[in-house]
């Protein structure tokens, strides 16, 4: 089990009169995880909250803040019980893409039917040139969907630097694909891409991956961070976890936030305010495994 301290922190230059907010900040619970509880804390107190769930299935919790401030504090603090995904077996699946591929446009299946969204392009993920191309160097004919998309996540890992300082939320996929550097949320984009231009599912998770520390020292206070990766969809056994910048299948240490189409539709926290002019930004996360 893990308890995860996510805490956001907002500095403004003036007084924000009002604030209003929606956050995505609520582990989910599926069948390799279970979210035991939550507790929201939010300075200063706000006058409204309400959580309900998205069309992705996350929860939601919208708050108001309807009182000067100049500091907005989010801290979050979730206890979730993670059981190993021991998704390796799925690797035995011989099931080619190109038939997973088929029985997604053709099945009635009503799980099967919504999956669908997944194969179009999205905000955040358009089709980009060159990304089939790119693609199709995993995704040879009659080879298996997992094997596959292993390959392309092992490539990713490989020809993809990872940087920092060159992307931020808004830098164009075409640019990761051109200069091969990036974050996690590019890489997982970038595979999203990669499938979806092949009229496969896929979609983006965000979470968080707990970090260990160098042998023999004490794991810093909040030297954990936010996290991403995709899934692919395999029939009859679902979404299927794949994390390219580690070049890893997620196990019993990824704890899984949020999903959707993109970034875009997972951001932990966003909102509109009246008033502050300049503010700082600060997010620290802590993961502790019990």
């Amino acid at each position: 089990m893990y308890t995860v301290t996510h805490t956001t922190r907002y500095k403004y230059e003036r007084n924000v009169t009002v604030c209003k907010n929606i956050a995505r900040l609520i582990p989910f619970s599926n069948a390799y995880q279970n979210c035991l509880n939550t507790t929201f804390t939010i300075k200063p107190h706000p006058q409204t909250t309400r959580t309900y769930s998205d069309p992705f299935g996350n929860k939601v919790t919208y708050f108001e803040v309807a009182r000067p401030h100049k500091e907005l504090v989010i801290t979050v603090v979730s206890q979730v019980d993670i059981k190993s995904q021991s998704q390796q077996q799925l690797f035995l699946s011989s099931i080619p893409w190109e038939q997973v591929r088929e029985t997604i446009y053709s099945s009635k299946d009503e799980r099967t039917l919504m999956v669908r969204d997944y194969c179009l392009p999205s905000p955040l993920v358009p089709i980009i040139d060159g990304v089939q191309a790119y693609a199709l160097e995993s995704f040879q004919p009659g080879r298996p969907l997992i094997d596959a998309t292993s390959d392309l996540m092992r490539r990713i890992f490989t020809d993809f630097k990872y940087d920092p300082s060159f992307t931020t939320i808004s830098t164009p996929l075409q640019d990761v694909l051109t200069h091969r550097k990036g974050v996690c949320q590019d890489f997982s984009h970038l595979a999203i891409a990669c499938l979806r231009s092949l009229g496969l599912p896929a979609r983006y998770v965000s979470g968080y991956l707990e970090t260990l520390p160098p042998e023999g020292a004490e794991k810093l206070q909040g030297a954990d961070a936010s996290h991403a990766w995709f899934s692919v969809y395999l029939p009859n056994e679902g979404w299927i976890d794949f994390d390219p910048t580690n070049n890893l299948i997620p196990d019993d240490r990824h704890i899984s936030l949020a999903q959707g189409r993109d970034f875009a539709d997972v951001t932990p926290l966003k909102g509109v305010i009246y008033g502050g002019g300049n503010h700082k930004l600060r997010v620290e996360v802590d993961v502790r495994r019990a």
